[in-house]
């Protein structure tokens, strides 16, 4: 038996999981979900949330648990992940990034998002700068996160969906190669992603290797859209 910590990606909260956690359950595997700082249903405020803000609160979650946890992050959480394992290597088993950012020590999300032109989530973010968050219209995010998703799906994550705090996105990650370095790294590519486009997904995987890499025919949330399929990519890293 393992234990799946699942880590959501920006603008979103533990609820993204909700069709995988029964999934690893049934598997006999225990799993434990995070709201983020300013995600879901939790309430700090937009102005005290930093990336080391999210990495603690993962952190913790790691420290509660008896033996090294399989670290899975989806898209933004994969900058938090690979922060996080810099300071919790001898917590986690293996990082799992969910066609998530995977960047290279003293770079940040928004570093990858620049340059990937192609995203959606590149051409209609909206950054409010006074109000320290970040957003995307509901007439992108259909496209963006959810393109083989349902209706319902796609329903439930917009109602859901909040501002996503901005100083987390422009933080560059600190790394280093005894630390996180040493915890084995697994990639699970989306290659009908429209949010992390397949060619940045291949970019960050060329210049940060990791040691398996499986491709889902999927949109940026298989979590939604092909919830098996992704529980048996997950059940091959225990």
């Amino acid at each position: 038996m393992s234990t799946f910590v699942l880590v959501h990606g920006a603008w979103h909260g533990a609820w993204a999981w909700y069709k995988v956690v029964p999934k690893l359950e049934e598997a006999g595997h225990d799993v434990v979900t995070i709201d983020l700082p300013a995600h879901g249903t939790d309430t700090t405020p937009v102005e005290e949330v930093t990336l080391e803000s999210h990495v603690e609160r993962v952190g913790e979650v790691l420290e509660a648990q008896d033996n090294p946890s399989i670290l899975v992050g989806h898209s933004m959480a994969g900058v938090i992940i690979t922060q996080t394992a810099e300071y919790y290597a001898d917590k986690i088993d293996t990082l799992v990034y969910l066609t998530a950012f995977l960047p290279e020590r003293g770079n940040s999300l928004i570093d990858y998002s620049k340059s990937d032109e192609e995203s959606v989530v590149t051409q209609n973010l909206v950054i409010d700068e006074d109000a320290g968050e970040t957003r995307v219209p509901d007439d992108a995010t259909r496209e963006a996160f959810y393109g083989d998703c349902s209706e319902a799906d796609v329903e439930l994550a917009q109602s859901l969906l909040r501002p996503e705090p901005l100083a987390g996105m422009v933080t560059p990650v600190e790394t280093t190669p005894d630390e996180f370095g040493s915890v084995p790294r697994v990639y699970l590519r989306c290659k009908q992603d429209r949010a992390i486009t397949p060619g940045a997904q291949r970019k960050m995987l060329e210049e940060l290797p990791c040691d398996e890499v499986y491709a889902l025919d999927t949109s940026h949330s298989p979590f939604f859209s092909a919830p098996e399929t992704l529980v048996e990519k997950l059940l091959t890293v225990v």
